[in-house]
């Protein structure tokens, strides 16, 4: 069954279901717990725990907090915090490589302008490494940043347009940033998924573009995202779930019909919402109604964290 997500744990989540086993072949699982916040690390190790995935080898760590939807400084912090020391840890000590950011996504759709709204508040420095011919510095390092739109708008195939960049600049690394797709509304605008495997720009939603990995750009590719919507037919299952929850609590314990829809398995409640909703065309993609706050509020955590990283003269 075709889940439609961009997160790495969910489709662990599926496999467990499924299987009622949290054990994956070639898949290992680390998880932090702090008090307002859990990090989980999926590390993809092997071609078979790849294809049980149906995600590419490597890390995809994910932040999970709800300190992302509190539009107050302290918030903002902590969670720049978690961002910043995640980030460190995959980019290592190295102060003097040459980053490449590209901001994903269409900045004329809300849900979508994470990318292009996460470039416009990180520093760039490249121009001035090359205007003062320096090659290194001891508190920033050379940053270019580029939101190149989507084919809608340009005609032209993101993958191409990073591709050409790539082979124009010589970056070190390249980070992708994007909006993302969730099976869970509790982890849309609350969740930061970083993963080093790179992208499928559109993957989550259904329309997938050409992969930005370091196969096919010949250079390290971090992508960074965060989950700003889901279908119909999870916003249903959600629903679905409280309302079953609330008539269990009203109705005799042994009430047969609500305990056998409280059995029925996450991924066969969403299978079946999803084929009521398909004839019809409803199986719409959905986001919430403060959706402007909540992406502005997410692209200033990102570009901090990024420019914490990156610079450690802004530390």
């Amino acid at each position: 069954m075709q889940i439609r997500t961009d997160l790495a744990i969910e489709m662990k989540e599926v496999f467990e279901e499924s299987r009622n086993s949290t054990s994956i072949n070639g898949v290992e699982v680390e998880n932090k717990e702090f008090e307002d916040c859990k990090i989980t690390i999926v590390e993809i190790k092997t071609d078979e725990g790849s294809q049980i995935m149906n995600k590419d080898k490597g890390k995809y760590i994910t932040i999970e907090s709800k300190l992302m939807r509190y539009d107050d400084e302290e918030s903002r912090e902590k969670m720049i915090e978690y961002v910043k020391n995640e980030l460190i840890n995959i980019f290592g000590t190295d102060k003097h490589k040459t980053t490449l950011i590209i901001g994903l996504g269409n900045w004329n759709i809300t849900p979508d302008a994470l990318g292009p709204k996460t470039v416009s508040k990180t520093l760039i420095t490249r121009h001035i490494f090359k205007s003062y011919h320096k090659d290194y510095d001891d508190d920033f390092s050379e940053v270019a940043g580029l939101s190149p739109g989507v084919m809608g708008i340009t005609g032209i195939e993101t993958g191409e347009i990073v591709k050409s960049l790539v082979d124009i600049i010589h970056p070190d690394r390249v980070i992708a940033i994007d909006a993302l797709a969730s099976r869970r509304m509790d982890r849309v605008n609350s969740t930061i998924q970083i993963s080093t495997s790179g992208i499928t720009p559109g993957k989550g939603v259904g329309n997938a573009r050409m992969t930005l990995n370091k196969e096919n750009l010949g250079v390290d590719v971090i992508a960074i995202g965060v989950p700003t919507v889901v279908d119909a037919a999870t916003l249903t299952t959600d629903v679905l779930e409280i309302a079953i929850d609330n008539l269990i609590q009203q109705s005799n314990e042994n009430d047969s019909f609500y305990n056998l829809l409280k059995n029925i398995k996450d991924d066969e409640k969403y299978q079946l919402i999803k084929e009521s909703l398909d004839p019809y065309d409803k199986n719409l993609i959905v986001t919430p109604k403060d959706i402007d706050e909540e992406i502005e509020n997410a692209a200033i955590i990102i570009s901090e964290a990024l420019n914490r990283t990156l610079h450690p003269g802004r530390i």
